[in-house]
């Protein structure tokens, strides 16, 4: 069983354990404090099953529990098992506290959530334990390196860092004609000692930092490994050649080489943020807009004449035009299109002075979520006469045009939002939104709007 196929099984057999767990601890606290004082699969009782079990899979899929990046590490397995405990608690309560039933049933709760943790506990201890006896076993390998170089210092890291499945035994290049030992305590010989070494050695596995063609040793060393059923793997140096980081990705056959990483490229991780978009859109739209936009609009046409929604063609994702729509909270006028909002604007209301400082004016921008112009976590939109400007005074500016817009961003929850003085300020922003793109996550995309609420609520001083 190779590492792969071992962190695939193991996820699986995660997954598989979680849902018995889950459901067992449900189950038996509910039928001990039944909450409506009836069978288990009454109709209150298995709306209760069907939010337990979805509320789990929604915490789990935030913390990316089941992710193999998770399953990378045995610690990051329970640090994010906890994670998932507390978010899934957290909806739960918010569900019952929605449906209004079991508040009462302290037993309930006691018994159903005693019982997750312990079990969930155990799971996590037996297949720990589980783990460590197939890593050694059957996945522990030793590995050398040929070529002494950057990359294969770098690849030594590597292995070291994972020391539970690689054992590192050492470098083989042609700097010594006789084996010895390096500076760090690695073993080093020549290349033509490699395959004699590592029969007598029971290495696994060389990975090699020279290509074939390269060196005639190494050439003959793959033969000779062919002949003695030893793997030999290569390691392209293909970071001499560029200047800045870059990512590989595979088309069939092709690798192909990016200079930045793009998670949201991946259908997957686009489909995850849509889905979220449209769920909380929908929510806020329904629960807030729909009772929200009377009171606003019967303020505004108070206070000015004018339209109650203020729309305005901004560029989105591609550079593509969209009308973004605001709560109006200026006076009609006809700079807006051009001119930003400053700290002393004559042309902000009274009740507009207040929609922007609590950041109401952008809540019609749901409307753009749901439509899909625009998404909840994403670099603000600008003017399109501010992104034509900005755009011939920052050579990276519009990269940032490669992300759909959104209502709020880690530039502007860094405090970079609003009114844009100088050049220095809009090149920080484009910055964070880099950033962003390159390390978007849904952890990051509920970071952000965590900070976004607390910093509603804080007051900011570019919220005007």
């Amino acid at each position: 069983m190779g590492q792969k196929s071992f962190t695939y099984f193991h996820r699986v057999i995660f997954m598989v354990s979680d849902f018995l767990v889950v459901n067992t601890s449900y189950l038996i606290g509910y039928s001990f404090f039944s909450l409506a004082k009836s069978s288990v699969f009454s109709d209150i009782g298995f709306k209760l099953f069907v939010f337990f079990n979805l509320t789990w899979l929604i915490a789990a899929a935030t913390m990316r529990l089941y992710s193999t990046v998770t399953f990378n590490k045995i610690e990051d397995i329970y640090r994010q098992s906890g994670k998932t405990l507390i978010i899934q608690s957290v909806l739960f309560v918010s569900v019952l506290w929605v449906l209004k039933t079991g508040m009462h049933e302290k037993g309930f709760f006691i018994t159903c959530y005693g019982l997750l943790i312990m079990l969930i506990g155990i799971s996590r201890f037996f297949f720990t334990y589980f783990s460590e006896f197939i890593i050694k076993s059957k996945l522990h390998k030793k590995i050398a390196i040929v070529g002494y170089n950057e990359t294969g210092v770098e690849l030594a890291r590597y292995f070291q860092g994972n020391n539970n499945i690689y054992t590192f035994e050492g470098f083989f290049d042609n700097g010594s004609d006789f084996l010895s030992i390096n500076e760090d305590g690695q073993v080093v010989g020549s290349i033509e000692e490699c395959i004699d070494y590592a029969i007598e050695n029971n290495v696994q596995e060389i990975y090699s930092t020279i290509m074939p063609g390269q060196h005639e040793d190494v050439t003959r060393m793959v033969e000779f490994a062919d002949r003695n059923c030893v793997r030999v793997k290569f390691v392209p140096n293909v970071r001499a050649n560029l200047e800045s980081d870059y990512n590989i990705e595979y088309l069939g056959d092709f690798p192909i080489i990016s200079l930045r990483f793009e998670p949201l490229q991946e259908l997957k991780n686009r489909m995850k943020k849509r889905i979220a978009d449209i769920c909380i859109s929908a929510f806020i739209i329904i629960f807030f807009l729909s009772w929200l936009v009377p009171i606003i609009a019967l303020l505004i046409k108070l206070e000015s004449k004018g339209p109650v929604f203020f729309k305005q063609l901004r560029s989105g994702r591609d550079n593509k035009p969209f009308w973004c729509y605001k709560f109006r909270s200026m006076k009609v006028n006809k700079s807006s299109d051009v001119l930003q909002a400053s700290k002393t604007d004559a042309r902000i209301t009274k009740i507009g002075a207040f929609l922007r400082k609590t950041s109401l004016d952008e809540f019609p921008q749901f409307i753009n979520v749901l439509r899909g112009d625009m998404s909840i976590v994403g670099p603000r939109p600008h003017m399109l006469k501010h992104t034509e400007q900005y755009s011939a005074l920052i050579n990276k500016f519009m990269i940032r045009q490669l992300l759909k817009p959104g209502i709020t961003g880690w530039a502007q929850v860094n405090g970079y939002r609003g009114e844009t003085k100088n050049i220095e300020l809009m090149e920080k922003r484009v910055e964070y939104d880099i950033y962003y793109m390159e390390r978007w996550s849904t952890t990051l995309d509920i970071k952000i709007i965590f900070m976004t609420i607390i910093n509603i609520f804080r007051g900011e001083e570019q919220a005007y």
